[in-house]
């Protein structure tokens, strides 16, 4: 049976309004006894804020330890490759906890990493600060290089924005981490232990979710509930494995094997 990574915003909910029949997908899930966890590219969050998120906008039973975000996903690429720890950050409480849980010092100067994550707090002087620090020779960390973020009020601008800004100042080329690239899937491997010929990534957006999945070698569904529609997948020329209309749909494909 496919144990399901599922993207949150325009899959799950949109921004703070759940997704039509949501709660009868989840709850399906688990009388079938399908095992999933959700996979994001929000740095922000923690996973405790991330699971009150979604309880606020009336989700149930949703607990911390079913989130993999691209700041936990960045710390664990990091501390793979690397065993320095100082760690100059961007970004909100997500980003914050995923780094000291990792066991990185957060400093001001004389950094290995700068991390950037969405802030929404960040001034022109935070990012002159990160910038001085990758001139003296820290590797630039992006969480993910989303440039847009959708919201109720109309489109802000996305970490990645940020990314790039630092990377043209820099002359570097931030690493890669959130959807569409594997790293942030070969971390939710090891952190829920699945192996990827079983794992199928549900998601809105064919240029993340899916492109993700494809690159990675994991099977694909596509909710045409968000961002991406039919006519993309041509143009694109990303093919998910499976389009559903919604998720409930899915449970059609969702049989043991």
């Amino acid at each position: 049976m496919k144990k399901l990574m599922i993207d949150l915003d325009g899959t799950m909910y949109h921004g703070t309004r759940m997704i039509e029949r949501g709660n009868e997908f989840l709850n399906m899930l688990t009388e079938r006894g399908i095992e999933f966890l959700f996979l994001t590219n929000n740095a922000s969050r923690t996973s405790k804020q991330a699971a009150e998120h979604m309880r606020h906008m009336g989700y149930l039973n949703v607990q911390p330890e079913m989130f993999y975000t691209s700041a936990m996903a960045a710390a664990d690429e990091v501390k793979r490759i690397s065993d320095k720890r100082r760690a100059f950050m961007i970004g909100e409480k997500g980003l914050e906890e995923a780094l000291l849980q990792s066991g990185f010092e957060l400093v001001e100067e004389n950094a290995d990493f700068v991390f950037v994550g969405l802030d929404r707090h960040a001034d022109y002087h935070r990012y002159s600060l990160a910038l001085r620090q990758l001139k003296n020779g820290a590797v630039l960390v992006g969480t993910n290089d989303d440039v847009i973020l959708l919201s109720e009020e109309g489109v802000n601008v996305g970490n990645g924005t940020i990314v790039r800004m630092l990377e043209i100042c820099s002359g570097q080329t931030s690493m890669k981490i959130g959807k569409p690239s594997s790293v942030i899937l070969e971390g939710a491997l090891k952190y829920t232990g699945w192996k990827k010929e079983d794992v199928l990534i549900v998601g809105d957006n064919l240029e993340t979710d899916i492109l993700c999945g494809i690159q990675g070698q994991t099977e694909t569904a596509l909710v045409l509930s968000g961002i991406s529609t039919v006519e993309d997948i041509e143009r694109l020329n990303i093919h998910p494995d499976i389009v559903v209309n919604e998720l409930l749909d899915l449970f059609q494909f969702l049989q043991e094997e």
